[in-house]
């Protein structure tokens, strides 16, 4: 079959390739919708996953099911939002795989219940876009409404008659919020006989006049009995009678049964299993292949009916009524896929979870109408006395290739034909709105200018810088007013510079597309795209990218630090998105670029566990900004060796007062917030040496340094009282006594780090060795770098080195290369 000589798939299958409409793709039994999903699936480059109700159903099309990839429970879903957190837990790769998605595609969409959609509906939106039906994905609905219809229990109705007008797929409330495209395929390719076509089509439509009624029970042969190769097969209404009937004639035959079980490698479940796990087969047992033959020579197919002439220990032989040779069967395998995301192209792959290892036969002188959906038979006994749903009857007489080989074992009524009227006037409304290719234009047009005029939105932006901010003066208390000033600073400049000429660059795109609606095929509208995608790049990068990177969102309080980084971190994302968006559109906007960019952006990185360790920090709007840098990684040295909170070392207020005020006494260094006599006394001889280090290799004299009175100070300290005995010389004196220096620390009452500082000192002065601290090779590297490095900073330093370098070989290193030099 191709799409070229048949406008109906073609036309379904540009729809999905070249709009965003959500599509309801339906037809007769034989039209094809199950060839059109492999060739969709094979062609198309939109980002899909395909889903289907049931665990067969699935694995037949190539997909896994709604429940498990949803992670949907079976019951009824009308509180699908008030879900228990267990249930609605996803994995970041599943949450990648949703944010990215392009198209969804449901399978025998007939089967699915209205509830059950506007569950696939919450998930989407949740993970994709809230303000979205379906959260702007676009959905592909395959299937056939007078086949077979959602199951569903009287106690599940009685729940949900109250939210929804029926049971069916077409009455979901997210659905019926959008204008999907309905295409009916008509050209039947199972059956070629007209006047047995138009006998179906009067079944699936409940219009069966009596002369098709007197024409079909025809067919009405009391007490048929099948030869033994003719190779007839019962469809029935129920399990039961079909495996009363397949166990009966196995024992009939003589002979021992010979028993082949399948082999499951990985994840199969149980319910999904195309045969079954234990196959007790007989020669001449009447078997049916559950697979299509995917090698050259399409010896078999998904439904084929034939008799076992032989039975070896590695194959078995079938011979099929309409074939002259017989098939040798050997074990196929199924796959049991689950989507994932590939690590080196960001594309949705599908990946084998588990599979299925067996001869792909099933006995057959009996299977159920549910069962027999989707497949093709030459011959087969209708047993549709006791049928109970809605289109089981056509679905069981639509499985037959011709009128003539089919035998009803009793007679068709009207009776027996149930429809569901609300079914009939949905596929009449159907039928009546087919859409055409100016439809088709029209859509395609509409779908390059929403993607091409969402690039230009900055709204979102905005919002998000508005969040940060409202956060921020809701905690002033908890953060520093240079954070608040540095988002506050952004708002002006974001909305002008970015909002609004987007917003005016809107109006031009409009005026462009008045010209020639097709985006890609409108070269001046082309070339505004370009430059301004040059344009609006530089200012996000200028306005969100380089202000975000060079902000210090490390904040006392855990709590609203992470509140407030959560909400940073989207507006970075958000920005992030929209340069590659725009630097998709530098060449040329297209459909296919505009997709992948965006997807691959949206996928989210594993996010690692917070450590406290921030980027060096180079900002204008701080003094010091090298100062600021070594003392907070002191600081959060200090508190990882303690086991304490970074603040109850010093306050990140604490920590922009020090690279202010440059505190290089005792006295000075009691006037900054939160420095009390507990906190000088135990870490402010360290401090102080770090500032006066820093005071030192930058020129800066004591009399440059005016101490300046700290307006948020409460209350005045009391002048520190100057040691009479120099601490240093007392940590020297100690240690050149042999005493370790972890014991030093307990001695003293002081850190291991501020003993180790002290001792840094002396190599500075060249009353220590350096070899007693850094060994030879370590000291070499280290030198190698400080040589090479552009600052005495020591995180970049050690992130270079590695986690086997400390930091207070690196300042020991620094010591011994400043007493070097001097």
């Amino acid at each position: 079959m191709s799409f070229v000589t048949n406008t109906e798939l073609q036309l379904a299958f540009d729809f999905v390739e070249y709009t965003g409409e959500h599509i309801f793709l339906t037809g007769k039994a034989g039209t094809g919708k199950t060839t059109f999903l492999k060739t969709l699936k094979e062609k198309s480059p939109k980002r899909m996953v395909v889903v289907a109700p049931t665990g067969v159903a699935a694995i037949n099309a190539g997909g896994v099911t709604i429940h498990s990839f949803f992670q949907i429970s079976f019951g009824p879903q009308v509180s699908f939002e008030n879900t228990s957190a267990e249930e609605k837990r996803f994995n970041r790769e599943k949450i990648n795989i949703i944010r990215t998605l392009d198209l969804l595609v449901i399978d025998e969409i007939s089967m699915v219940r209205a509830d059950l959609l506007d569950a696939i509906d919450a998930v989407l939106r949740r993970y994709k876009d809230r303000n979205r039906p379906f959260g702007g994905v676009q959905l592909l609905m395959i299937g056939d409404l007078q086949q077979l219809s959602p199951v569903v229990k009287d106690a599940e109705w009685n729940i949900l008659k109250s939210h929804y007008d029926t049971m069916f797929f077409f009455s979901s409330k997210a659905l019926r919020q959008t204008n999907f495209v309905s295409i009916e395929l008509k050209q039947v390719f199972r059956q070629q006989d007209n006047h047995f076509i138009s006998i179906l089509n009067k079944v699936r439509e409940n219009r069966l006049d009596q002369a098709a009624l007197e024409a079909l029970n025809k067919r009405f042969i009391p007490n048929f009995s099948p030869g033994t190769d003719d190779g007839y097969i019962t469809l029935c209404t129920h399990n039961v009678q079909a495996q009363r009937i397949n166990d009966s004639k196995l024992q009939e035959l003589s002979g021992k049964a010979t028993l082949f079980k399948a082999t499951i490698e990985g994840l199969f479940p149980e319910y999904s299993f195309p045969t079954e796990n234990e196959l007790y087969l007989k020669v001449n047992a009447q078997v049916m292949f559950v697979k299509n033959d995917l090698s050259q020579d399409k010896l078999f197919f998904n439904g084929k009916i034939g008799k076992i002439t032989r039975i070896d220990s590695d194959k078995i032989m079938v011979q099929c009524p309409t074939d002259e040779n017989e098939i040798a069967v050997t074990p196929l395998k199924w796959d049991n896929v689950r989507y994932s995301i590939d690590p080196e192209t960001n594309e949705i792959k599908e990946t084998i979870e588990g599979s299925f290892i067996q001869f792909p036969l099933k006995l057959a002188w009996a299977i159920t109408i549910h069962k027999s959906q989707g497949l093709t038979f030459e011959r087969a006994i209708i047993d549709a006395e006791a049928s109970f749903a809605h289109g089981q009857v056509y679905v069981a007489l639509s499985r037959c290739k011709t009128l003539d080989g089919m035998v009803l074992s009793t007679p068709i009524s009207n009776r027996s034909i149930i429809n569901d009227g609300t079914v009939n006037g949905f596929i009449n409304q159907v039928a009546q709105n087919q859409p055409d290719e100016k439809w088709l234009t029209v859509s395609k047009q509409h779908y390059q200018q929403e993607l091409v005029a969402d690039i230009f939105r900055f709204q979102r932006m905005r919002y998000l810088l508005q969040s940060i901010n409202k956060q921020l003066q809701e905690n002033a208390s908890a953060v520093t007013t240079l954070l608040i000033d540095r988002f506050e600073k952004m708002r002006k400049p974001v909305q002008e510079e970015l909002v609004e000429v987007g917003e005016k660059f809107l109006a031009q795109i409009a005026h462009h597309i008045t010209q020639e609606p097709d985006v890609e095929k409108n070269k001046p509208l082309q070339e505004r795209l370009t430059k301004a995608a040059d344009y609006f790049t530089g200012k996000i990068n200028e306005l969100v990218i380089t202000p975000i990177e060079n902000c210090d969102l490390d904040i006392d309080n855990k709590a609203i630090r992470k509140q407030i980084n959560e909400t940073v971190s989207k507006l970075s994302n958000e920005a992030k998105l929209k340069l590659d968006c725009l630097s998709a559109c530098k060449e040329g906007f297209s459909v296919k670029k505009i997709l992948h960019s965006r997807a691959v952006a949206l996928i989210e990185k594993n996010k690692p566990k917070e450590n406290r360790k921030y980027n060096e920090l180079h900002s204008t709007d701080i003094p010091h900004p090298e100062l600021y840098n070594l003392l907070r990684a002191w600081r959060n040295a200090t508190a990882d060796e303690l086991n304490l909170p970074v603040y109850m070392v010093f306050s990140q207020k604490a920590l922009l007062e020090l690279v202010n005020y440059l505190p290089i006494d005792g006295k000075s260094l009691k006037q900054i917030n939160g420095m009390g006599s507990k906190k000088v006394s135990q870490f402010g001889a360290e401090i102080i040496e770090i500032i006066a280090d820093y005071c030192l290799e930058n020129g800066l004299t004591q009399e440059q340094i005016p101490l300046k009175e700290n307006p948020e100070k409460k209350k005045k300290n009391k002048d520190l009282k100057e040691p009479k005995t120099d601490t240093k010389q007392i940590t020297l004196d100690l240690f050149k006594a042999g005493t370790k220096l972890a014991d030093i620390a307990k001695e003293r009452n002081l850190t291991q780090m501020t003993i180790e500082t002290h001792l840094a000192h002396f190599i500075g002065t060249g009353e220590l060795d350096i070899s007693l601290f850094v060994t030879d090779n370590k000291l070499s590297k280290i030198r190698t770098y400080f040589e090479k490095a552009a600052s005495r900073s020591l995180t970049p330093a050690r992130e270079a080195l590695g986690e086997d370098f400390s930091y207070s070989e690196l300042k020991f290193v620094l010591k011994y290369m400043d007493y070097i030099n001097n």
